[in-house]
């Protein structure tokens, strides 16, 4: 079993907080991970699996628990039924901008705005990470998961995971569990071949983010480079040089309302219509179908997201800010990332969650859920 020493997880997330595991397992193939998740469950331990360490913060006490630390790589290009699309199957412990970059150098375009997000490609799916109007569910064409109760090894179709807004049913939320418990050890995406020139832009998210004209041309290229350097001038992109990236990327997920309680916020907050919500229309019943009963009328409300920056910055709570002695603070650069300003305790940046989640519900009745998996630490 490739068993190293223990090593505080301090040194393994980007919130460079975290304690000693019991035990630190790391992995560097497929059939590697399956025999290690299999005989670690069999024995009844804890088991922490972890990627790229980016979307996790834990407690500073030691861990009673085994950790598994996915290291897999590799890109294959598999057959794909569809002319003009490219499938990609891609191991878990691949480091999620690398295999952009790969893409982009290859011409394939469906995950070049995800350029800059840290992580592995296992754990792409898991949080259905997105940005400027892409998301993995757009691509993804089906995983390769170990089950943790039965062990066994099953390849799924992307729809089987139940892939939303930064969710699916593989995520644990603060203060829930998972609704399935298992592992991913390769993800295979469905990617269209467009070529490394200037091409028309798909999504008018993306060409709003990059400020293009419905008609404009751009390269992949060209795409990664200015999503780069947006995501860079927000410290989201990991920069050993500046405290503002050693954080979580967006400590708190931007809540998604109702219409009706989108209208108790101030005007100025941002919000964008969710798309996928059924209009309700009206039925005229005629006498014939008529049977006396008329079943009630049920009301779907359209449903926003709305920025917790902008509710976390109206309430006071501005970016930079941090209690007096406090080595955790907001980024200076964006106001919805928790940092570690160099030898931060968990406790010091739980502190500061507390209090901007209990600010922000104070004044807007909008209780804030953290994105991160939370480890041996509350807020």
């Amino acid at each position: 079993m490739p068993e190293v020493t223990p090593r505080p997880l301090a040194e393994l997330t980007t919130l460079r907080v975290g304690g000693i595991p019991r035990r630190l397992i790391e992995v560097t193939s497929r059939d590697e991970a399956i025999d290690v998740l299999r005989d670690t469950w069999n024995s009844g331990e804890d088991v922490l699996v972890l990627g790229g360490g980016s979307n996790l913060f834990v407690g500073d006490d030691d861990l009673e628990l085994t950790v598994v630390r996915l290291r897999n790589e590799g890109i294959a290009v598999v057959g794909s039924p569809t002319p003009g699309v490219v499938r990609v199957r891609v191991e878990a412990g691949h480091e999620w901008d690398a295999f952009v970059a790969w893409t982009v150098q290859a011409g394939l375009a469906g995950v070049e705005a995800l350029s800059g997000i840290p992580g592995t490609v296992g754990a792409a799916p898991v949080q259905n990470i997105g940005a400027y109007g892409q998301e993995v569910v757009q691509t993804l064409h089906e995983v390769e998961l170990i089950d943790a109760a039965t062990g066994d090894v099953t390849t799924e179709p992307a729809a089987s995971l139940g892939l939303g807004f930064r969710t699916s049913v593989l995520k644990a939320h603060y203060g829930s569990v998972a609704e399935r418990d298992a592992v991913i050890l390769s993800a295979t995406f469905d990617l269209r071949a467009v070529g490394t020139e200037p091409v028309a832009v798909a999504g008018e998210q993306l060409r709003q983010a990059l400020q293009l004209a419905d008609d404009a041309l751009i390269s992949l290229a060209e795409i990664r480079d200015t999503v780069l350097a947006t995501r860079a001038s927000k410290g989201m992109v990991l920069n050993p040089d500046d405290p503002d990236t050693y954080s979580a990327g967006s400590f708190f997920q931007n809540a998604v309302v109702p219409e009706s309680f989108v209208r108790t916020l101030p005007s100025e907050c941002p919000r964008w219509l969710m798309p996928g919500v059924a209009e309700v229309a009206d039925r005229v019943i005629g006498l014939d179908e008529y049977d006396g009963v008329l079943q009630p009328v049920i009301h779907t409300e359209r449903l926003f997201k709305v920025s917790n920056a902008w509710l976390i910055e109206s309430v006071g709570v501005k970016r930079g800010f941090r209690f007096p002695g406090s080595r955790a603070g907001l980024s200076t650069k964006h106001a919805l990332a928790l940092t570690n300003r160099g030898g931060a305790r968990a406790e010091e940046l739980a502190e500061l969650a507390r209090y901007i989640r209990g600010r922000v519900h104070s004044e807007y009745g909008l209780l804030m859920e953290p994105e991160p998996i939370l480890v041996g630490v509350e807020i």
